[in-house]
């Protein structure tokens, strides 16, 4: 396995697999660098003197307007883009309500919709985001999944 030189940046990303009977809550955001919004769990980044578990509920709420309880770690997923080291920690949450849009005019996420479980492979089209969700929505032991590239890359917008 051949590894970035080093590294110049590390984000630390949480996100919230909120789940209702055999729908997953799925967030559409929209990238300065990609025509159509991409869909992923509610999250984001961490911010400075942030807890994880913290920034999953932060980014929940920012979001989608509802509030969580946060129950456990579900997995851990790493890549790299370039020299960037990405490392996204995924929390179980539960939340009641329906998820409002938009929250904030002009933000990036646009849309918010509860997806049936089976519909979630075609709905997220990032592998490194897509493949670690798909592996423990199947029961898989592995709570890791590491992508030495991860073969897209994020603008995100500040």
């Amino acid at each position: 396995m051949q590894r970035p030189a080093q590294a110049n940046l590390q984000i630390h990303l949480a996100t919230a697999l909120v789940r209702r009977d055999r729908h997953i809550l799925l967030v559409a955001s929209r990238y300065p660098n990609h025509p159509q919004p991409l869909w992923n769990l509610p999250g984001g980044r961490q911010m400075p003197g942030e807890m994880l578990c913290e920034t999953a509920l932060r980014e929940l709420c920012e979001e989608t307007g509802l509030q969580g309880t946060l129950h456990e770690l579900c997995y851990v997923s790493e890549s790299y883009d370039g020299a960037t080291h990405f490392t996204n920690f995924t929390f179980r949450v539960e939340a009641a309500g329906e998820p409002a849009m938009p929250l904030v005019e002009g933000d990036h996420v646009v849309d918010a919709a509860w997806v049936a479980a089976d519909e979630v492979e075609r709905r997220i089209a990032v592998a490194v985001v897509r493949e670690p969700l798909l592996a423990y929505l199947r029961g898989e032991t592995s709570r890791y999944a590491g992508y030495p590239e991860a073969g897209i890359t994020i603008e995100f917008p500040d």
